[in-house]
């Protein structure tokens, strides 16, 4: 069908897109242009003050990333959708912060990785589409490629983007994934919403490492997150006793958030903990083999980071951990049976122990 020219009435069809991606378990649903030059200007100067560290990705592709059009030919408008994830079954996040003996994983992973889910309900949701229009060109994004997806979600109307550069939504906080179609519909963009963090300055404040350099602007290099995720090397030894028992990714700037108050329980099995996740003791943690590691977190979203971080963050925890036998004993049963990576953070760790 000629898209341009037909009779369809767009502003009706997203009331309707909306009905479907709320059937396909999605929260919100929005329509953002193509003009991302404020986003691109922002993004050139994060690049510049090389607040990406290693995450080279941030730099490739040239300008695809702030221009759909460039990186999907024909595109014409953005779907934006975003689906709550919060764990509202899990445990207390800052009991578990709060002790040393347990490890602390970012909520968004604590059950399976939402990549697969979210592309499913995608590709389903542009089936209705095509339903309705015949074919069309699109192509479906979940954080999978050069995509300005917080940029695009704030200009769609789902929400705005807080001082933590985290989106923020009033009535759902800030605990949700985010998906797109690029697609050659000519749909028109959605109501924008204003900002609502005012003089606040919880996040900038509650940092560990002080990531956040200035409201909405955040350091990648001194990021918890990125130190535990994205980092593959030594973590510098300036960051390691403010990492606490944070050992995949770190929360505090959402936990903090006043509009998290709002924030609404997943009703998705997939985002649920798993394996205990939500509230595990370090030790027990440091003494799983690959073997256990790959098997127990098949189809997690942790298991990315492979398992000489996965012991490198643990040992910096273990480190932090108040001193015990136990502990020291662990550090001590792994010692020169690892990388040297692996073996220079037991070495740190013990040394927090008095333990040479």
């Amino acid at each position: 069908m000629d898209k341009q020219n037909s009779d369809i009435n767009w502003q009706d069809f997203i009331v309707r897109m909306q009905r479907w991606a709320r059937s396909l378990g999605f929260q919100a649903l929005g329509v953002s242009d193509l003009d991302l030059s404020a986003a691109d200007k922002h993004l050139q100067n994060w690049l510049e003050k090389g607040f990406h560290g290693e995450m080279t990705f941030m730099e490739k592709h040239g300008s695809k990333r702030t221009h759909p059009a460039q990186l999907v030919e024909g595109t014409l408008s953005v779907i934006s959708v975003r689906m709550d994830y919060w764990p509202g079954q899990a445990a207390e996040p800052w009991s578990v912060i709060n002790d040393s003996e347990k490890a602390f994983v970012s909520r968004y992973a604590l059950g399976r990785d939402y990549h697969k889910l979210m592309r499913k309900r995608l590709a389903k949701l542009a089936e209705h589409i095509q339903k309705e229009v015949g074919e069309f060109g699109y192509r479906v994004f979940t954080d999978s490629a050069p995509v300005m997806e917080k940029a695009i979600a704030e200009k769609a109307g789902l929400g705005w983007i807080g001082k933590h550069t985290n989106v923020l939504n009033r009535d759902h906080g800030s605990y949700f994934f985010l998906g797109e179609i690029y697609t050659d519909l000519p749909l028109p963009a959605t109501q924008s919403v204003s900002a609502h963090c005012g003089s606040c300055s919880a996040c900038i404040d509650i940092c560990p490492t002080q990531a956040i350099v200035a409201p909405y602007e955040l350091d990648a290099r001194r990021c918890i997150s990125y130190l535990t995720i994205e980092l593959r090397g030594a973590i510098p030894e300036e960051f390691r006793p403010l990492m606490g028992n944070r050992i995949y990714g770190c929360d505090d700037c959402q936990l903090i958030c006043p509009w998290n108050k709002y924030a609404q329980a997943t009703t998705e099995s997939d985002y649920l903990p798993r394996d205990g996740l939500d509230a595990p003791q370090l030790v027990d943690l440091f003494m799983w083999s690959e073997h256990t590691f790959l098997s127990r977190l098949e189809g997690s979203p942790v298991r990315r980071i492979g398992y000489d971080c996965w012991l490198r963050n643990i040992a910096v925890a273990l480190g932090n951990a108040k001193t015990s036998q136990s502990v020291i004993e662990a550090l001590q049963s792994r010692s020169n049976q690892v990388s040297d990576m692996v073996q220079e953070h037991i070495d740190w760790a013990l040394q927090q122990h008095q333990v040479s």
